[in-house]
């Protein structure tokens, strides 16, 4: 049995090829430097075979069958080692696989992402996939040998991490120059743009090791549930006190609104409609008391204050009640208002018109 063993192994030194293990690589690095003269080499159609020594790619040779032979093959006479008798080749062989290898998973926390609209600091994170190809494959593969990542799993771990570092710094980047809502940016909205930014971002990273990132798929950028329910609270204040006219009216506003609806619960008869009015009233009576404040200055009724120059009157509302109309609207499709508070509002501006 050990006899025929090594015959089987001694048979196979005759021949190299890609393992079938690693047909899905995009390297592989024959496990021999020892490689006899006549040896039978086959290099798949999307692949290339290179030899290296010392760092150096001494040649290259693309699909088929080749017989490892100086007399056909000139560069290999640089590989012949003189004490073997010329009967062997020293040298490293990589195959390198040139077509396009799809479906790379990546993933990782971006980290602490402030969202422009709210300016609160949100932890997010990426997961995804990518698409690679070789464009010159001796760049990759001496780039590697220099880094001293010569198999499948150290390149790609390595090329992941590029790829991660990137998308963290240009979704942090575009987040402050476009000021995008971080809940638009998790929802998908921008997928196309940060997919330009981060493939574009990339190029100068891989350009010296011959790759092109081709494309990015199933891309999503995420924040946990609670972070999300957060800033979804805090966007729906910031459009509330917009159709109030201001953060202190809507602060009012919610104070007068729970207070009318105390009034419905205690109201007997009266409650269906007391609660029909509810949000109206909040809001009109915190204008109406932030009209009030300007015009007396925040002292006793009656008596005028001239208010302090840094202090300017708020501007009035001049949008229409059908701007306001559409603007609630856009605000229910984006999920900021629930339909009760969408429709208590919209009975209001109605009444307007």
């Amino acid at each position: 049995m050990g006899f025929f063993g090594t015959i089987k192994d001694e048979s196979q030194r005759n021949f190299i090829a890609r393992a079938d293990e690693a047909k899905g690589e995009i390297v592989y690095k024959y496990p021999e430097k020892n490689i006899r003269m006549l040896t039978q080499l086959t290099v798949d159609a999307d692949e290339v075979a290179l030899f290296v020594k010392d760092g150096k790619v001494e040649g290259k040779l693309g699909p088929g069958r080749h017989q490892l032979d100086s007399k056909n093959i000139p560069f290999l006479g640089r590989l012949i080692e003189g004490f073997t008798g010329g009967n062997l080749f020293i040298t490293e062989v990589f195959f390198v696989t040139t077509r396009e290898i799809t479906g790379v998973k990546f993933g990782g926390p971006i980290g602490d992402v402030r969202d422009p609209e709210t300016g609160l600091g949100i932890g997010t994170m990426v997961y995804g996939d990518f698409s690679i190809r070789v464009t010159e494959p001796e760049k990759l593969v001496v780039g590697l040998v220099g880094m001293g990542r010569t198999t499948n799993a150290d390149f790609v771990g390595w090329f992941k991490n590029q790829v991660l570092k990137v998308t963290r710094d240009r979704i942090a980047e575009l987040l402050v120059k476009k000021r995008w809502p971080l809940l638009d940016v998790t929802s998908g909205a921008y997928t196309e743009e940060i997919e330009t930014e981060v493939i574009s971002g990339l190029k100068p990273h891989v350009d010296n090791y011959g790759l092109t990132v081709v494309r990015m798929g199933n891309f999503h950028i995420s924040i946990k549930e609670e972070d999300e329910a957060t800033l979804k609270k805090l966007s729906k204040d910031v459009a509330y006190s917009r159709l109030a006219g201001g953060f202190q009216q809507y602060a009012q506003g919610q104070a007068m609104l729970g207070a009318s609806e105390g009034m419905a619960k205690g109201g007997g008869g009266s409650d269906g409609a007391l609660q029909g009015m509810g949000m109206g009233m909040g809001f009109g009576m915190a204008q109406a008391f932030a009209n009030n404040q300007q015009h007396h200055g925040g002292g006793q009724p009656g008596q005028f204050q001239q208010p302090p120059p840094q202090q300017a009157a708020a501007p009035a509302d001049t949008r229409s009640p059908a701007q306001r109309l559409k603007e609630i609207k856009e605000l229910k499709d984006a999920g900021v208002l629930s339909d009760e508070e969408y429709n208590a509002k919209r009975a209001e501006l109605m009444k307007l018109l």
